[in-house]
C-alpha cells in the first residue's frame, strides 16, 4: 500500500495561544517574540485580537509550541495558555 506523500488531515494540528500580560493593540516583546519563533519554524501564524493561532503538522508540534512557549517566557510573559488539537 502506498503512503500519501505530505501531511495528511489527520496528521494537522490547530495550535491557539493566549499570551499575557494583554494590552490591546499593542502587543509587547513577549508576543512578538513567540510569534516570530513560530514563524521562524516556517509556521504561518494568524495573529487575532485576543490570541493567535497556527497550523502544524505532528511532527512539528513540540518544535513549534515548545518555540512560542519559550520566547513568551524569555520576553517577559506571566502566562502563556495553549491549546493543540486534531483537525479532522
Amino acid at each position: 500500500m502506498l503512503k500519501p506523500v505530505g501531511p495528511t488531515i489527520r496528521d494537522v494540528l490547530l495550535l491557539e495561544f493566549t499570551i499575557e500580560p494583554f494590552t490591546e493593540g499593542n502587543p509587547g516583546p513577549h508576543v512578538r517574540a513567540a510569534v516570530a519563533a513560530a514563524e521562524a519554524l516556517g509556521v504561518s501564524v494568524e495573529f487575532g485580537p485576543f490570541g493567535s493561532s497556527c497550523t502544524v503538522t505532528q511532527e512539528q508540534v513540540a518544535e513549534v509550541s515548545g518555540a512560542i512557549v519559550a520566547q513568551a517566557f524569555a520576553n517577559g510573559a506571566t502566562h502563556v495558555s495553549l491549546h493543540a488539537e486534531r483537525i479532522t
